[in-house]
């Protein structure tokens, strides 16, 4: 059955940088697109960035140019590195994984917290 753990998150003053790492597995055809969303208080899950197989990249309007999102195809792992955090990023970020066989389908990560303060 495929497995998407996330690692990383924590606290970090405003300004600060951290990174996310998040490694699927358990799909014997591997994954098309892996990417980030998420979900701060009060607020509907919104993308973050994505990734696709072959490195294209796809970012949300408030990212800025703070945020790099990579892959490792050998290890079905995709990164976020996070630069100039800011409050409002703070959130729940959930990884996501995308099948295309057998079937097209999405598969989550627990979440993990992300809280930029002072």
């Amino acid at each position: 059955q495929v497995q998407v753990v996330e690692s990383g998150g924590g606290l970090v003053q405003p300004g600060g940088s951290l990174n996310l790492s998040c490694a699927a597995s358990g799909s014997i055809f591997g994954f098309n697109a892996l990417g980030w969303y998420r979900q701060a208080p009060g607020k509907q899950r919104e993308l973050v960035a994505r990734i696709s197989k072959d490195g294209s990249t796809n970012y949300a309007d408030f990212v800025q140019g703070r945020f790099t999102v990579s892959r490792d195809n050998a290890k079905n792992t995709v990164y976020l590195q996070f630069n100039n955090l800011k409050p409002e990023d703070t959130a729940v970020y959930y990884c996501y994984a995308q099948t295309v066989r057998p079937t097209l389908r999405m598969y989550w990560g627990q979440g993990t917290q992300v809280t930029v303060s002072s």
